[in-house]
């Protein structure tokens, strides 16, 4: 039964929702619950991954036989969790200050699961912010001048992968390098010992001397967009002079690299400069980026450039994902959400990584969803089990079955007698 719903069948193989059951607090104190924690989590997350975000949603959804599938236990022959227990789990259960902090360390303890399956040599991680607008008076709201809207502000550090590490809510008025530390330090903990090179990738917000020296003393390797000054700029002079000759019909790109040393620095340390001379235009385009590593400057710019693609990742979160949904009144309650939608990205990224043939890798998360999840088929009751018959529309019988046969080489070797 559970084998034809291939993003289910990946959960099991790499035990992601139990991680959660394991870990979160069960506070409730009644003797009748119709629901295990873990299928609660699961109904929440797979939910929001097939684009139900909202808990009223919980209300048609809870007789949907796949939802009822996935949450288990009574739920297969009864029915999924309602709107009113499922908005009890996410704004009272959920939002405790335990549950809540065991929330923020789930995406982390789901990587590990991947990663112990197909171990990486090295991870870049990518740290950036974002906006999720709000509405009428939700706490920590706030106007935030850098997007032109009352928002919350939202942190990430996403890896090369374009899982998400960690991810924390914030007012919509802090700074978007504000509790950095809180975020990002947990992440590199993780990794200790682990992977042979980490590195770290951010823009001007994080031009910080305390993360400089946070990252070097773990031994990490970063590039960080530098804001331009005319120190830097007289230090490139020789690059700002227009080219002698006819302007050319291409652009022109000039890299300088030097040691720089700002007032707030303890030490000097090596920027890299890319000028370019864009045709029909007056004046270069300069970009300065502060770095630790020993690569020609070239490269430098070439590996911080692919920092753009955390950007696009969180354009997908809040596509396919919808985790600008934050409605809720209090701000727990919005940081519980942020934690679900964020485990719900993940889990539709380890599916487009890890489970799908190549004849599908060109997918967004808004094409998998609407291809593999949101598709009809014929449900058939039998006496001891239901058989889902899905329709080829969209995904022919070979390709399910080359996904079903890539989950199933995720699963972990049997343990020894």
């Amino acid at each position: 039964m559970r084998d034809c719903l291939p993003i289910v069948e990946l959960d099991d193989t790499l035990g992601l929702t139990d991680t959660g059951g394991d870990t979160l607090a069960d506070v409730r104190t009644g003797k009748n619950g119709r629901h295990r924690l873990v299928g609660l989590l699961r109904q929440s997350v797979f939910g929001r991954l097939a684009g139900y975000e909202d808990v009223n949603d919980a209300d048609r959804l809870c007789r949907d036989p796949a939802m009822r599938c996935v949450v288990g236990d009574r739920a297969i022959t009864g029915s999924a969790a309602s709107a009113s227990q499922m908005g009890r789990f996410e704004t009272r259960w959920l939002s405790r200050p335990e549950n809540l902090a065991a929330l923020a360390d789930l995406p982390g303890q789901w990587i590990e699961k991947v990663h112990q399956r197909r171990p990486p040599r090295t991870i870049v991680l990518d740290m950036d912010s974002s906006e999720s607008p709000t509405y009428g008076e939700q706490e920590g709201s706030a106007y935030n001048g850098h997007f032109g809207s009352t928002c919350y502000h939202p942190l990430f550090v996403f890896n090369q992968f374009g899982d998400v590490e960690r991810c924390a809510l914030r007012p919509g008025n802090v700074h978007s390098a504000d509790g950095w530390r809180a975020v990002l330090e947990p992440v590199i903990v993780r990794y200790r010992g682990i992977v042979k090179r980490l590195y770290f990738r951010g823009d001007a917000a994080f031009a910080n001397p305390e993360i400089y020296e946070f990252l070097e003393a773990e031994g990490i390797g970063y590039t960080i967009r530098l804001p331009a000054n005319r120190v830097l700029q007289d230090k490139i002079g020789h690059l700002l002079k227009r080219p002698v000759g006819r302007p050319p019909h291409e652009v022109r790109r000039f890299y300088a690299s030097f040691g720089y040393q700002a007032q707030s620095w303890k030490k000097p340390r090596r920027v890299v400069a890319k000028v370019e001379w864009h045709p029909g235009e007056l004046y270069p385009r300069l970009g300065f980026i502060v770095t630790n590593m020993a690569r020609a400057g070239e490269r430098v710019v070439a590996f911080y450039n692919h920092r753009g693609t955390a950007e696009q990742w969180i354009k997908e979160g809040k596509g396919a994902i919808k985790w600008t949904r934050l409605s809720c009144r209090t701000f727990a309650a919005n940081a519980v959400r942020l934690q679900l939608h964020a485990l719900a990205y993940n889990l539709g990224n380890f599916m487009r990584t890890l489970a799908m043939p190549k004849t599908a890798e060109p997918w967004s998360l808004s094409s998998l969803r609407e291809k593999l999840i949101k598709i009809g088929a014929k449900v058939v009751n039998h006496g001891r089990y239901v058989t889902f018959q899905m329709a080829e529309v969209a995904v022919p019988r070979q390709m399910f079955h080359e996904i079903l046969s890539m989950i199933a080489r995720l699963r972990a070797p049997p343990a020894p007698a």
